[in-house]
């Protein structure tokens, strides 16, 4: 299960990746094209060429974790690779709005509110 107080980075493999991988070929996607550890505290989150199918690769205490989500309808408001970057970096919250099927720029949602001190 995630555990939000443990998650520091959210990475999204812009454009299509084939779901035929699993926890060592999405590693290793992840520290050759990322150039990212896929042993830190981050999601690192995939998406099928439908847009239909994802999965998560999440490494916590002595094990990885690899989430999969089917829609059985719709699809997911994917980024596309049309720049060099091949990762894109999230907030938890946009993650949320990317399995709820919206986009990821919100413009009806509520904007971040920091907490000011009466002293």
């Amino acid at each position: 299960m995630i555990r939000e107080s443990a998650i520091e980075n959210v990475y999204l493999a812009k454009g299509n990746t084939d779901l035929r991988k699993s926890i060592d070929g999405l590693s290793i996607l992840v520290q050759e094209s990322f150039h990212l550890d896929p042993f830190s505290p981050c999601l690192f989150v995939f998406c099928n060429r439908k847009r239909d199918k994802l999965k998560i690769l999440h490494w916590e205490y002595n094990g990885f974790w690899l989430y999969y989500k089917r829609l059985e309808k719709g699809t997911f408001q994917w980024p596309k690779a049309h720049n060099d970057a091949p990762s894109l970096k999230i907030s938890r919250r946009q993650l949320n709005w990317l399995l709820d099927g919206l986009s990821l720029e919100q413009r009806e949602a509520h904007r971040a509110v920091k907490a000011r001190t009466l002293i």
